[in-house]
């Protein structure tokens, strides 16, 4: 199994969480009723919407990871999926996002975040 799919499969087990196709046009996501929290891109990569606001708090902590990539003015980050630490820490961050999206608006319904994937969208989201 790839470790975009057993994260992916680890992550639909939490409360409040389902798949679907992401907004960005890339394999599967997980979100929670109104936002996309993370999409995968491939078999080892995945994107976190941390969003702006939570990745400037956490900044100092996600510099240090070898794992992330960050994004100049971007809310997500993506996560290289090498090994079962780095999807332990895209759960952790998973968490953060949580936290991150509750406070925001709920979207129109077709998977928009006020803070688009960077990459090229394909398709829009449907459930």
């Amino acid at each position: 199994m790839n470790a975009a799919r057993h994260a992916g499969e680890r992550l639909m087990t939490w409360p409040g969480l389902s798949g679907g196709r992401a907004y960005c046009g890339t394999d599967p996501c997980v979100r929670t009723d109104t936002q996309e929290i993370v999409h995968f891109h491939g078999e080892n990569e995945a994107d976190v919407h941390l969003t702006n606001a939570m990745i400037a708090k956490l900044r100092p902590a996600l510099k240090r990871s070898t794992a992330l990539r960050l994004r100049a003015g971007c809310g997500w980050v993506t996560v290289r999926l090498d090994t079962g630490a780095d999807i332990d820490l895209l759960a952790t961050l998973v968490s953060a996002a949580l936290q991150a999206v509750a406070g925001l608006p709920g979207d129109d319904g077709t998977g928009v975040v006020s803070d688009p994937c960077t990459r090229q969208r394909a398709y829009a989201h449907t459930r």
